[in-house]
């Protein structure tokens, strides 16, 4: 059986891009496994269940997969799983990410391994994405340089922090995914002019926000050759 291994934050996971490559795997039959920097079960961002903001429907699927998902009640530690056991590795965004999962060594080191040789595929979405200017492959050059990518853009982010890049929530945002991925080397498109984005280099795919969730679930299935239901 196919399997994937979801790499979520406990410091706020953006729920649709989580919760939507979640489910489509499942009806696709893929296995899925959720990991946690610490193995304690992630946080969703409260922000990305507030009906107003991400529609009811939204709103009450994530809810419903966050309260009572069992793999996210229960999470491995990050430390402890390794890439080469699974087919993909999933990363789904929301600002948490800044925070935990995209400095994190164990986090970097399962992105490597996923995207390093022929068998694995990594899918990185959104905030995640930032991940990229901090991993680096086993001859200590960029994961990202040359890659085709997009993710969460500048152009977005302003509108979110103040500034002097406070949050609502008043933590302070480290640093822009934008800047930094390309910094790192990473051919960066967001598609603005698009009403989704995903990008596939190689073994790497990309999305850029929520609204792109959907869309990257179903370019995953397709990368690792699973037939969709009908």
């Amino acid at each position: 059986m196919t399997n994937a291994l979801f790499v979520v934050s406990e410091r706020g996971y953006w729920g649709e891009e989580c919760i939507e490559p979640l489910l489509a795997l499942d009806e696709a039959g893929v296995d899925a496994t959720v990991a946690t920097p610490t193995g304690e079960p992630p946080v969703v961002d409260e922000r990305s269940i507030d009906p107003e903001a991400v529609g009811k429907e939204v709103a009450s699927r994530v809810k419903e997969c966050d309260n009572n998902d069992e793999r996210l009640a229960d999470p491995e530690p990050i430390a402890t799983v390794e890439a080469n056991d699974y087919d993909a590795v999933v990363f789904p965004g929301g600002h948490g990410t800044a925070w935990d999962i995209n400095t994190d060594r164990h986090a970097r080191q399962l992105l490597a391994d996923a995207v390093a040789g022929d068998e694995g595929t990594a899918l990185v979405v959104c905030h995640a994405v930032g991940i990229l200017a901090f991993t680096r492959e086993a001859n200590g050059e960029f994961l990202v340089e040359g890659r085709d990518v997009t993710g969460f853009p500048n152009e977005w982010e302003v509108d979110i922090v103040d500034d002097n890049d406070l949050m609502p929530d008043g933590r302070k945002l480290p640093y822009m995914v934008e800047d930094e991925v390309i910094a790192a080397g990473g051919n960066w498109d967001a598609e603005l002019d698009k009403e989704t984005s995903v990008t596939v280099d190689g073994d790497l795919i990309t999305a850029r926000g929520p609204e792109s969730s959907a869309a990257a679930a179903e370019t995953l299935l397709e990368e690792l050759g699973v037939e969709t239901p009908a």
